[in-house]
């Protein structure tokens, strides 16, 4: 009896790092760790993103995310305007779209902020 338990600690301890494992893998795919080699399993499209950034105090926070995902941005143009107080950035990526969901999820969790995506066929 104290012998399956044993297995069932070390079961438990294996379980929990392989938990730990996955975690790092998930999320290295959406962010600065990715390689070469995971990006070529999920095929490249073009993305159009648009920002709504209603606080301008979040404006340091998104230039931050950007440029972590600034191998994979075209171009990208901002437009304030000034009368309904609000500003503008369009993105054009060409990324998979488990990336592009990655960086509209983390831009839409800053406070103020709003990103959606439209993706190309290709």
């Amino acid at each position: 009896m104290k012998r399956s338990m044993d297995k069932e600690g070390e079961h438990g301890e294996k379980e929990k790092h392989g938990k730990k494992k996955r975690n790092m893998e998930k999320e290295e795919e959406h962010g600065k760790g990715m390689s070469t080699t995971e990006t070529k399993q999920e095929e490249s499209r073009v993305v159009l993103m648009g920002i709504l950034v209603e606080d301008t105090e979040a404006t340091a926070r998104i230039n931050g995310i950007l440029h972590e995902y600034g191998r994979y941005i075209v171009g990208r143009m901002g437009l304030p305007y000034r009368e309904k107080q609000v500003s503008v950035i369009s993105i054009v990526m060409d990324a998979p779209q488990s990336v592009a969901n990655a960086l509209s999820g983390k831009l839409g969790m800053i406070p103020g902020v709003t990103s959606k995506c439209l993706y190309g066929k290709k």
